[in-house]
């Protein structure tokens, strides 16, 4: 070392700190990069990102590469330091000992914290660069990783530590809604709307979404021809649910095309030419839920089901397009003027009059609300729930931070009810 000139070594003290200083922000890089953003690029066609990727994918080896080459880089410095300050200031310890901690210093601001924190805040940038000068490295020295990994694995094995499963690594429901919910604006608002809609489909059941069986528009062979023929002429939906006498006799569903289409022919009509349109209805579970209701929907090419519970009895309608549309919002009717759930909002006093038959769902969507839906569907089944009676009389309850308040009680059921919102001091 004596013949070496100084500028030699101060410039290989340099390129030491540098090199440590590289790999510390290639491991934080590689560590923090976005993997879908990855593989959208190397998608492209982008080398880097394949490169990153297959690192990636290898990244026992890859922490290996780093830390080896991390730690040969540091000790080599630190060798440095220790002959330089031996060349200028003999043997003696307190010298050699500030050299050490100067060094100490160097690589502990320019070598660790600054990179890790460049690598940190660039971390796909700097990754699709490192991974260049990383993949050929790791190619060079697969004999002293394995030799390295050899003695890890055993000393692994003798802890009882076990592999990690890579089905584990797998992004779940949740994480993939926070993906999309912290996609900004690289992903457009309705698009984002669909996606988080499509990530709940699967916690709704086709119960929560149904056309309940008091609101359901069915076709009674029961009651004479012409009422059926006045039916048909003022219907307002394609398929009609057809029933003998009680709607839980389900006969079949009746395509209203092919049933006008019969009222134009001159002869007499009678129950059994309607009887003899009608198609094999379809059942649902009430407690399928709208995910798998929609791929049963296609695997049966079906449009519309009829739901029961447990005892057979009808509890309500479900169609593809009331799925479709708790994907991507309400975008058809079948009634003029009307939707399948109401829009409904908070006037200025802080009230709002609902009907006993609105689903909780929606009003929890449209009022900001926090109603449980796990047991009753309805505002109406909830407040019976709570009262534990019908009312006979006007009553209010106080759920959360709102006051309920029954206006209007009729055949059994809760018609009419004003829900009435509190001050953020009164919430319990």
């Amino acid at each position: 070392m004596d013949t070496v000139p100084l500028w030699v070594l101060l410039l290989a003290l340099a390129f030491l700190i540098l090199s440590s200083a590289f790999f510390a922000m290639a491991e934080t890089a590689l560590m923090s990069a976005n993997k879908f953003r990855l593989r959208s690029m190397a998608k492209r066609g982008h080398r880097g990102a394949r490169s990153t990727l297959w690192l990636l994918d290898r990244t026992d080896k890859l922490l290996s590469l780093i830390l080896i080459a991390n730690t040969v880089v540091n000790a080599a410095a630190t060798a440095l330091v220790t002959g330089i300050a031996i060349l200028f200031f003999g043997y003696d310890e307190g010298m050699i000992a500030l050299a050490i901690g100067a060094l100490v210093f160097l690589l502990v601001v320019f070598a660790e914290i600054t990179p890790k924190r460049i690598g940190a805040r660039y971390p796909e940038n700097i990754s699709l660069s490192a991974a260049t000068v990383l993949r050929p490295l790791m190619a060079v020295s697969q004999p002293l990783i394995w030799f390295v990994n050899l003695f890890v694995s055993a000393m692994l094995s003798m802890l009882r530590f076990q592999r990690i499963n890579p089905d584990a690594q797998r992004v779940s429901p949740e994480e993939l809604r926070s993906i999309v919910l912290e996609g900004g604006n690289f992903i457009p608002q309705k698009h984002k709307s669909i996606l988080l809609n499509l990530l709940d489909l699967e916690n709704i059941s086709v119960e929560d979404i149904m056309t309940p069986r008091a609101q359901i528009e069915a076709l009674n062979l029961a009651v004479p021809v012409d009422e059926i023929k006045r039916q048909l002429t003022t219907c307002y939906h394609n398929k009609l649910p057809v029933y003998e006498g009680e709607i839980n006799r389900i006969a079949g569903i009746l395509h209203v095309r092919h049933a006008v289409a019969l009222l134009n022919e001159e002869e007499e009509l009678t129950v059994q030419h309607f009887r003899d349109l009608l198609s094999t209805p379809y059942f649902i579970p009430e407690d399928t839920s709208a995910l798998a209701q929609l791929q049963y929907f296609q695997e049966n090419k079906e449009r519309l089901g009829i739901i029961v519970d447990e005892y057979g009895e009808v509890q309500g309608l479900v169609t593809l397009d009331d799925i479709i549309e708790e994907l991507i919002g309400e975008f058809t009717t079948s009634v003029p003027g009307a939707s399948r759930s109401e829009t409904f909002a908070w006037d200025p006093k802080g009230e709002c009059l609902l009907d006993g038959a609105t689903p909780l769902r929606d009003i929890n969507k449209q009022l900001g609300l926090g109603f449980s839906l796990d047991g009753p569907k309805t505002l109406n089944g909830l407040l019976l729930e709570q009262l534990q009676e019908i009312p006979d009389a006007p009553i209010a309850v106080k759920m959360g931070n709102c006051v309920i308040e029954v206006l209007h009680v009729q055949n059994q059921a809760i018609k009419v009810a004003r829900l009435q919102r509190l001050p953020p001091k009164q919430f319990i």
